[in-house]
């Protein structure tokens, strides 16, 4: 059931022609299951292969053809669950959805409904400018995927590829505890980085591994709920925010103008940054749901669900508390260095006999920044965690200043050699020759013997020596000890 309690903050409330609008939000997303092979049948689940090559008789709805559970799915299923703090559900039914699409060759989708594998639980979020929210899970269900209808292929007819039809999903459905967009797109990052930490789903948005089906209703705050409309498999937290605040906006005006909001699935179109109309929305008894017959109730034991608890890794607020407190690093730092999995084990590797401030801040700045500007992902970065703490040690032995190491790290990243090897052939290496450091310094005063006169009225000038001392030194002097040599000899 669509319930809501909670009442937004008035900052986080919308204006209307005619008055302030509160904007409800629940989501269900879709986390393919990190699986080789499809929850009732043996074929692969490899992304990217040829359309219609990893299909079994089963997953094309062969007559006679009967389905068997994956047992590592409902592993994974259980893992999860553990993971959002919610019930496990020792008994679990398999359930037929019945409605016809070209891509769902069985004339039905087997999914769970009265009886899911998990049931409630809660995560806690916080949208970044906001205080943390506490977001209620409905349930976590298995179901299988449908196959993938393509329609650009040609003007006159659609193709249908089956390689994604049975291929294992979670669906976790949220209660309709968010307000904003805000709120919506760090729950999605939360349940990433928690099934990515788990190993239960790898969380590639791109791949369609994880996507979410929001649902959106306005009312006014603290009032009725309005009628919803699910916004359908949006695939990245940019979309999903403009898509609720373009679907919050139009429904506002539509019950400005006097008239009401059509319960129906609409599909956000990225390009235009707007939704359209899909299908009117269906309810559960549209779906005429009832128990598979193929398929016998699942029952697992106590035993067996404590068994998976006791495997769980460290989640991701146990281990952003952990930087905190082991590495005495900002909060904000370790909340970006644990989103996900890969991040903080890169962190990790790369902290190790460095400073836990400068290695979060290398990795946060320019690594980050590089590989986004580069669109690669961090487990395929040209400079790994040994590179990367190679050049931290150049800077920590002063061999290169902190400048020097900027312009090391971009010829790392092209693939330019090792921070060694950069610096050596580059002829790179600090001068901390004191002798060479002071006879520099004298030249630009005597350069500069004007401003020189000037410094003792006005000590910010000290900063055009440092810079010209630098200049002459092509960068390579060391920053301290020029300072040191000026003010001795500015008299400062």
């Amino acid at each position: 059931m669509f319930t809501a309690e909670r009442v937004a903050d008035k900052k986080d409330w919308l204006t209307g022609n005619d008055g302030e609008w509160e904007v409800i939000i629940g989501l269900e997303i879709h986390a393919q299951v990190a699986s080789k092979s499809k929850l009732f049948s043996g074929a692969a689940t490899e992304y990217g292969a040829e359309p219609n090559t990893q299909v079994s008789l089963v997953d094309a709805a062969m007559p006679g053809m009967l389905p068997v559970v994956n047992e590592f799915c409902i592993e994974q299923a259980v893992r999860t669950g553990l993971g959002i703090n919610a019930k496990i559900n020792l008994f679990s039914r398999f359930d037929r959805k019945n409605y016809f699409y070209p891509d769902l060759p069985q004339g039905y989708q087997i999914s769970q409904f009265e009886f899911p594998i998990v049931g409630e639980g809660e995560i806690e979020i916080e949208p970044e400018g906001s205080e943390a929210v506490m977001v209620g899970i409905e349930r976590l269900h298995l179901e299988q995927d449908a196959g993938k209808s393509i329609h650009d292929l040609s003007p006159n007819e659609t193709y249908v590829d089956l390689n994604r039809s049975g291929v294992c999903l979670m669906e976790i459905v949220s209660k309709p505890d968010m307000r904003t967009p805000e709120e919506a797109s760090a729950y999605v990052e939360k349940i990433r980085s928690i099934v990515r930490a788990l190993g239960t789903c790898n969380g590639d948005m791109e791949k369609g591994n994880l996507r979410a089906d929001v649902n959106v209703s306005v009312r006014r705050p603290g009032g009725p709920l309005g009628t919803r409309c699910e916004l359908k498999n949006i695939n990245s937290m940019r979309f999903i925010r403009q898509a609720i605040n373009y679907e919050a906006r139009r429904q506002i005006d539509i019950v400005e103008a006097g008239g009401e909001v059509d319960q129906e699935t609409r599909l956000f179109d990225n390009a235009k940054g707007e939704t359209r109309t899909m299908r009117s929305k269906e309810d559960a008894h549209d779906y005429r749901y009832f128990p598979d017959p193929d398929l016998l109730p699942t029952k697992i034991t106590q035993e067996y669900v404590d068994a998976i608890k006791a495997t769980l890794p460290e989640l991701p607020d146990a281990r952003r508390a952990r930087f905190v407190e082991e590495y005495g690093i900002p909060v904000y730092d370790a909340g970006i260095l644990t989103a996900d999995k890969a991040k903080g084990d890169f962190y990790e590797r790369l902290v190790k006999g460095h400073d836990a401030k400068i290695a979060a801040n290398w990795m946060m700045g320019d690594l980050f920044g590089a590989l986004n500007k580069k669109s690669i992902d961090l487990d395929d970065s040209p400079v790994n965690s040994d590179a990367l703490g190679g050049l931290l040690d150049l800077i920590a032995d002063k061999t290169i200043s902190g400048k020097i190491a900027k312009g090391v790290f971009e010829k790392m990243f092209a693939g330019e050699g090792s921070a060694d090897e950069i610096v050596e052939r580059d002829g790179l290496k600090q001068v901390t020759d004191m002798g060479a450091i002071e006879k520099m310094v004298q030249d630009v005063i005597d350069a500069n013997a004007d401003q020189a006169a000037k410094v003792a009225d006005n000590p910010r000038l000290i900063g055009f020596f440092v810079g010209q001392v630098m200049k002459a030194s092509q960068g390579k002097a060391n920053p301290q000890a020029v300072n040191e040599i000026l003010k001795k000899k500015l008299g400062l």
